[in-house]
């Protein structure tokens, strides 16, 4: 309603805003009564802000003009918070708010003005024996504007002078900015009208970590104010998410949000020494040196051990006196890391890539074991395909090492009899089965060798192994995540048990926000935790110490439907050998005896090459199976040769089941060089099924790293041929050469003929005719042996 006024017959308006409704009434009545009890709301909601706005002269009443410098004030109140309910019905009774309303306010003189407030001139009315005064405050848009702007710097999310944060999130800001505040002039204070009195003041902890014997301590206080508590008071707070912290004199301190990150896995972790200190075990030293480089601790702890953490490790150990070889720069690494784990009760996975020395350095420890702490006994735990392979490398590297082979059917189960060893090897297989026998012995290691069989916590052989005693433990894996962060609890549950709490704990905590979510503080944070008991160096890290070729012989068990077929086939033809006199080992008696060893071999590759109705396993492919899968998760490609093409489609059809890409070439092959560049080309083959008589010369083939013999050729020149497929000119990393031999068969002794025959196999031989005229009645009988 603008106002409009006729004036001697002039129409006025007014400049300002005035609304012509509320002045009628003067104009149309000699005076308005208002009465006495009406008179000071009268004041406050209709002269006031006439006096705010305009300039009035008055009669009866005062009008100050208060004009001063505004200083500013931050204001808290608790919010009310709204149920969210679609009819309404508020919060239910007692329910605490979280958040504070805060306001930035103006003081000018005597009068607070909220900054939101859009008056310009705000009017204060005072009352002094029915006599009111006027106080017409002038404000200072352009400083309160300013001020606004600095506290919205300093991270305060201020919109129209208010907002609304959480309790313990404004404490935090309060905390970090307390000192900018003090220079800027700009003071804290809570609404009078609240029930409950806040602590505004400074707040810290004073934490003090030391090392002891197995554990780290704690020495811990909490100040607020002038009060002192302990700081095992805070922990139900802090696990809880209790933010209100209640003081002696009734007010109540808002614990920083800040406090609820850097201390809960302390609490969450720590167990308690006494009813005023916690203490920590020594494998949390990644969340101890997180504290310290956070300025949120003073730690007090063995410089080694500080290095441990970023595995800047540099003590030197010496090898034990009887270790039979040399370990390379990497591998001695390694070993000083064993040791000091040793020293210092922690446990650790040795992740190194596949090849790179993984037994020989738990070997070296193994060895000084024996020497430094005669009569201990330590628990090796593998695959049974390993088994034979590990005792292999045991008697080249340690064979002072006294060592109890626990598996096989009748093995003795008897858990005095370990004593009397100083290694005892046994399978996951049997470790499942023998739960009991193995527990009952108090070992000083436990190893696990490729440790990713433990990777599912629900599975019996993680329960098995989980339960068993040991002052030690270690893990040897190359693969230490194949699917999921979980996998990681398993080793670390295993290896240094609490490390990562239970299963539960970690599942909300990491998992699910790592996996899910992509937290990358939570991975952060999972990082520190685990990276001091995880060693892991890739070939490409310690290339430069590594020959540029490295050859192995794995070794492969035959399983039982397996060897039972094999004896069957080799007493036959080894009956047939021994009836024909030495001088009738020709022609047609000597081409069946090839046919014989040839069979034999197939045998031992795998009995369905033979019997296309064998539903039984091969030990060599469920080795081949295990590494394959272990190279393809670290990344690597793969040359797999083999003499027979029925072996190759075996292995095909298992790629098939398990969705991975590949190369293949026989000599049906039509588009060889298609195969070729498919495997060097695309990143997403990795594996190249090649048959030896195929593809055993004329390919360039430097994108393979890793090269897997399946079967003894009878000259190693041919094997020597397919492995140079891959270590050529053009190859820029070091190439793994596999040879798998299956033990106890005529593979096993192929290979020592080979040795035998090395001189004139370089020389004369080019097929396994000539090979064969060139073995004697007393190389045959070995054979069938």
């Amino acid at each position: 309603h603008p106002a409009w006024m006729l004036l001697e017959n002039t129409i006025y308006h007014f400049e300002k805003k005035v609304d012509g409704k509320k002045l009628r009434p003067f104009i149309k009545k000699k005076f308005i009564a208002i009465p006495e009890k009406l008179e000071e709301e009268y004041y406050q909601s209709f002269v006031g802000p006439l006096i705010a706005q305009f300039d009035v002269i008055a009669h009866g009443m005062e009008i100050h003009q208060e004009r001063s410098e505004p200083t500013s004030t931050i204001r808290i109140s608790e919010y009310a918070q709204q149920s969210g309910k679609l009819f309404g019905g508020g919060d239910p009774a007692g329910e605490e708010s979280k958040n504070f309303l805060v306001e930035l306010s103006f003081r000018y003189g005597d009068f607070l003005i909220p900054g939101h407030e859009d008056i310009q001139k705000r009017v204060k009315i005072s009352r002094d024996n029915g006599h009111y005064v006027f106080h017409k405050v002038k404000r200072d848009f352009e400083v309160e504007e300013n001020t606004e702007k600095r506290l919205k710097k300093l991270g305060l999310d201020l919109k129209s002078f208010k907002t609304l944060m959480p309790k313990s999130e404004f404490q935090s800001w309060l905390r970090l900015n307390e000192k900018k505040l003090d220079k800027l002039g700009i003071g804290i204070c809570q609404d009078k009208g609240e029930s409950k009195k806040y602590f505004l003041g400074r707040s810290n902890v004073d934490l003090d970590i030391s090392e002891s014997e197995d554990w780290f301590d704690l020495d811990a206080k909490v100040r607020f104010g002038e009060y002192v508590f302990k700081f095992t008071d805070l922990r139900p707070y802090i696990l809880n998410g209790v933010a209100e912290f209640p003081l002696p004199n009734g007010e109540v301190a808002i614990i920083p949000e800040e406090w609820f990150v850097q201390y809960s896995d302390l609490f969450t972790f720590s167990e308690s020494s006494s009813e005023e200190q916690l203490k920590i075990q020594k494998h949390h030293l990644g969340m101890v040196m997180e504290l310290k480089e956070g300025n949120l601790a003073k730690v007090t702890i063995d410089r080694k051990l500080e290095k441990l953490r970023d595995q800047e490790f540099d003590q030197e150990y010496e090898l034990p006196k009887e270790f039979k070889g040399e370990l390379r720069g990497y591998q001695r690494a390694g070993y000083n890391w064993l040791r000091f784990l040793e020293s210092s009760r922690l446990g650790g996975c040795l992740a190194d890539d596949m090849g790179l020395g993984k037994t020989v350095q738990t070997l070296a420890l193994l060895q000084q074991i024996k020497e430094t702490n005669p009569g201990k006994t330590s628990l090796m735990v593998m695959p049974t395909s390993l088994v034979y392979n590990w005792l292999r490398e045991a008697e080249k590297f340690t064979p002072q090492i006294n060592i109890l082979n626990y598996t096989g059917t009748y093995r003795k189960k008897d858990p005095d009899q370990f004593k009397k060893y100083d290694v005892v090897v046994t399978s996951y297989g049997t470790a499942r089965i023998d739960t009991e026998i193995l527990n009952a012995f108090p070992f000083y290691y436990a190893i696990l060798d490729e440790a990713q069989a433990i990777k599912n916590p629900g599975s019996n052989i993680f329960q098995s192994v989980i339960q068993l005693n040991a002052r030690n433990r270690l893990t040897l894996t190359g693969t230490p995540l194949e699917n999921t962060s979980l996998d990681v609890w398993s080793q670390m549950a295993f290896i240094n048990p609490g490390l990562l709490g239970g299963e539960g704990f970690f599942k909300k905590n990491f998992q699910i926000p790592i996996e899910k979510n992509h937290d990358e503080l939570k991975t952060k944070k999972l990082n520190a935790l685990i990276k001091p008991f995880v060693l892991r160096r890739t070939k490409e890290q310690v290339a430069r110490e590594l020959p540029e070729k490295v050859e192995y012989v794995k070794y492969c068990m035959m399983t039982e439907e397996q060897e039972s077929k094999y004896e069957e086939v080799k007493s036959v033809i080894r009956n047939r050998f021994l009836e024909s006199p030495e001088n009738q080992l020709k022609g047609q008696h000597q081409i069946l005896l090839l046919q014989g060893l040839s069979q034999l071999r197939q045998l031992a590759n795998h009995p369905r090459m033979v019997d296309e109705n064998f539903e039984g396993e091969s030990g060599k492919m469920k080795t081949l199976k295990h590494m394959l899968k272990s190279a393809l998760l670290e990344g690597h490609k793969i040359l797999i040769f083999s003499q027979f093409v029925k072996h190759l489609k075996i292995i095909k059809s298992f790629l098939d089941q398990e969705g991975v890409f590949y190369s293949y070439l026989d000599g049906g092959t039509k588009n060889r060089m298609g195969q070729v560049e498919l495997f060097q080309e695309d990143e997403s083959v990795k594996v190249f099924l090649i048959s030896l008589k195929a593809g055993g010369t004329g390919l360039n083939l430097t994108a393979a790293d890793y090269v897997f013999l399946l079967d003894p050729w009878w000259n190693p020149a041919v094997e020597s041929q397919a492995i140079d497929r891959a270590h050529r000119i053009g190859q820029e990393s070091n190439v793994f050469i596999y040879r798998f031999i299956t033990k106890g068969t005529v593979e096993e002794k192929i290979m020592k003929l080979q040795d035998k025959k090395r001189g004139l196999a370089d020389a004369l031989i080019k097929t396994e005719e000539s090979f064969f005229k060139s073995l004697s009645r007393e190389d045959l009988e070995q054979l069938f042996d």
